[in-house]
């Protein structure tokens, strides 16, 4: 099995020993970074959050006055509440070829080796910078690349592509699934049960738009559209969360619950949002303010993140490729923050190691033959760069 030089491991260690989850602050990882940096003669550009108690990072390694490859990962993970995890997730243990911690996977690897190939890029950069990209809540949706890249586009250079390393298992991936999530609460009007007639069960009217959901997920597996490169090859919706009542003999007043859209690039998200919204409010509310006036349906963005679409033919696509020594590409159901980066001028692909399967979950783990694959990549990125 090959194995990662000791400075990849090294950096994956210093960097699983943060507690980044979303809920908390990642500035401590933040200025280890910017501090590692400083120390190669990097200046690092932090872009915070409202509260500043987050940052994005940005840095150039080699000429600022040109575009260049963006290297972009999150630097948040998700939490470790009521998993069962066997040995601890904030420092490193290997087993059987495997490193496990919490983010391994997803993704703080992929930037580990980022960071421990910084000397070499600083050597090679010499025509072509290659920019350093880590953001705040990813795992979230996609929160902190959005001031990141609102930051870049005031820039007179920024990035010409990008590279996320979300785990996909060093193969590229050019398109991805965008998502749209919205929480819906139904107000109705409480009364005792034995009066249920004189009341508007809100949830009742939940379930039936969750039921109208149902629906619509069961006609887009039916109907489509389709893409088989996907292992899901059509659009779904999903419920998640509900919520509602008081006591079995009050007719309820509220009921919220959450769904959400996982929906390939050619569909549009605020179409399939409207049709739920159409539903809701032309279908049901209706009858309920029959009863009670002053009963409603609201609908509340929780999230969203653009899909990711790029034609196999694109520049990024092809060096991707050439990095990995692949021939193909492939597409994947999950989101990345690619989708956004590249709606924003800067074409993007998705390519790193480890497998999303490991991700999220208890003993998280990253194969130490898959951080070799990625320090591959970077030894031929290397290699491109001081021929330019």
């Amino acid at each position: 099995m090959a194995q990662p030089s000791a400075a990849s491991r090294e950096m994956i260690e210093r960097l699983i020993a943060f507690d980044t989850t979303s809920r908390n602050s990642n500035l401590e990882l933040i200025h280890f970074i910017r501090d590692y940096l400083a120390g190669l003669g990097i200046e690092s550009e932090l872009v915070h959050d409202d509260s500043g108690a987050k940052a994005n990072l940005y840095a150039t390694l080699g000429p600022a006055d040109r575009p260049g490859i963006a290297l972009s990962g999150h630097t948040d993970v998700v939490p470790i509440d009521g998993q069962a995890w066997t040995r601890d997730p904030w420092r490193i243990s290997e087993e059987d070829g495997k490193l496990f911690g919490r983010g391994t996977c997803d993704m703080k690897s992929f930037i580990a080796v980022c960071l421990a190939y910084a000397p070499r890029f600083l050597q090679r950069a010499k025509a072509t910078p290659v920019h350093f990209c880590f953001s705040y809540d990813e795992e979230v949706g996609c929160l902190g690349v959005r001031p990141l890249l609102a930051h870049l586009a005031q820039k007179p250079v920024r990035p010409r592509m990008a590279i996320i390393g979300e785990p996909t298992g060093m193969r590229v991936v050019n398109a991805h699934k965008g998502k749209l999530s919205h929480r819906c609460h139904v107000h109705g009007f409480e009364c005792h049960s034995s009066l249920a007639p004189h009341g508007v069960n809100a949830i009742e009217y939940a379930a039936r738009i969750v039921v109208m959901l149902s629906d619509m997920a069961r006609r887009k597996a039916a109907e489509g559209p389709y893409d088989h490169a996907y292992d899901v090859p059509y659009t779904t919706a999903h419920s998640g969360t509900i919520e509602g009542g008081t006591a079995l003999n009050i007719v309820p007043k509220d009921c919220s619950f959450e769904f959400e859209f996982r929906y390939l690039p050619s569909e549009d998200p605020q179409a399939l949002l409207q049709e739920v919204v159409d539903y809701a409010r032309k279908e049901l509310l209706p009858a309920m303010q029959a009863v009670y006036p002053q009963a409603g349906i609201d609908f509340e963005e929780i999230s969203s993140f653009s899909g990711l679409d790029i034609p196999d033919d694109h520049e990024v696509v092809q060096l991707a490729k050439a990095l990995t020594g692949a021939n193909s590409t492939t597409k994947v159901a999950f989101g990345t923050e690619a989708g956004l980066i590249s709606d924003a001028g800067i074409p993007a692909v998705v390519c790193g190691p480890g497998g999303i399967e490991q991700a999220h979950k208890p003993d998280e783990f990253i194969a130490l033959d898959q951080v070799a694959l990625c320090e591959a990549f970077m030894d031929r990125l290397c290699e491109r760069l001081a021929k330019e």
